[in-house]
Parts: C-alpha cells; structure tokens; sequence
C-alpha cells in the first residue's frame, strides 16, 4: 500500500519541523515538500502534481496548509488549489479560532480545519481521513458550522453582523487591521491602492459595527475564547 503523500506549508520553521516529526511517527504517511510562503507552496504543489490531468493526485495526497502566509495568506493558496487541482485535499492550519476561521475555510473548499495545538494523534487521523475522501471537523468546528446558515457563511438569524458576514477580501484586509497594519501597509502587501482597502475598512466597520480599528481587535477577542467550546 502506497502512504499518503502529504506537502507542508507554513512559514514557520519549527512549526513545520514539529509537523514533519508527529507525521513521521506514522508510517503509513510520507512528508514529501515543503513550503515557506503561499508562493512556494503553489509551486510545490504544480511539481508534485507534475503534468497530472486534473482530479489525477499522482505525487501528492494530501496538502497541509497555514493560513497566515506570506506573499500569498493560505485562503487564497485554497482557492487556487482547489480551482487546478480539485481531487486534492487542503487541511487547514492554524492558531486562529475555529468560530473565527473555520466556516469560511471549509466554505472555500478546505477538506478540515486544525488548530496548530491539536493533539499528534488528531493530527494523524485528520490527514488519514482527508486522505481517504473524507472531511475532518471537531467538535469546534461543527459547532461553528452548525451556527452558520446558508451558503455565505452568514451569522445566526437575528444575530448582529459580525466578522463571518465578512467577504474573503474584507476578511484579508480585517486580519491585517487588527494586527496593527496601516492602510498603506495593506495595500502594499495586497496589491491594492490605499483608497481601495480605506473602501474594504469602511464596508469592514459597517458590517461589523464596529467605530474604529480598536473596536475591530476587541471584537476578535471576543470571538476567540469562543472557539474553545
């Protein structure tokens, strides 16, 4: 039997080292790439994959991919492995919340969610069942599922609107926001003109509520406890 191929991806040396040793304590599981920044991550993955047909995994089974990357944020590594190469499965890393990350990762095609603190043994079996076809939520994750409705990811009915009801792009420049970022740092990290991403704050803080950048981290503070239900 052949074992599960799988490309690392996080920007953190010792995060990845740490994720290779839990993998490879498992023989049936192969870490076979990799990747630093969202860049070299797609990159890692078209030379694994080769000249594969699409929905044809030949050198990779499994993708392990952090949210927080560098050049390219791991949503939108997602969304370009998911468009080229659909059989391919993409489990989620992260330290970010379940309630905060979750719902919008799964909705963008993740086959799972993990916070980085998940036990080896989870770890293990979220790869064999992501491998296997499957999708691998916890009970966190369900839970934020469960409170989402449509296919949006909005808010609970009646709920005031909140960082879910937020689109992927407001959700890029809302991250960057509260981790102190200005406006001129997030257009240049994104690509996109500071009158631009002063249009995505303004459409954030609506959406929100919120008056400023600081109610904007308090409202992630919030949200965060909440995810270790």
């Amino acid at each position: 039997m052949s074992p599960i191929r799988v490309l690392i991806a996080d920007d953190h040396r010792i995060v990845r080292e740490g994720l290779r040793q839990v993998l490879a304590d498992d023989a049936d599981i192969l870490v076979c790439g990799e990747a630093r920044t969202g860049t070299e991550a797609l990159a890692q993955v078209q030379a694994l994959m080769g000249a594969a047909p699409q929905g044809d995994n030949t050198g990779l089974d499994v993708v392990l991919l952090d949210i927080a990357m560098p050049e390219r944020d791991g949503l939108d590594v997602l969304q370009v492995i998911r468009r080229e190469y659909p059989g391919l499965p993409v489990l989620m890393l992260s330290t970010y919340p379940e309630k905060q990350y979750a719902v919008r990762c799964i909705q963008l095609g993740a086959a799972g969610y993990l916070h980085k603190s998940a036990d080896p043994d989870d770890m293990v079996a979220a790869v064999r069942k992501v491998a296997g076809g499957g999708r691998y939520l916890t009970d966190a994750t369900a839970e934020a599922l469960a409170g989402a409705v449509g296919r949006t990811g909005l808010v609970r009915p009646g709920a005031p609107p909140g960082i879910e009801s937020l689109s992927h792009r407001e959700h890029q420049v809302f991250r960057l926001l509260i981790s102190g970022r200005t406006v001129s740092e997030i257009g240049a990290q994104l690509q996109l003109a500071p009158n631009t991403v002063s249009t995505y704050r303004a459409r954030i803080l609506e959406k929100t509520g919120a008056r400023n950048d600081v109610e904007l981290a308090l409202l992630a503070e919030r949200q965060a406890p909440a995810a270790g239900l």
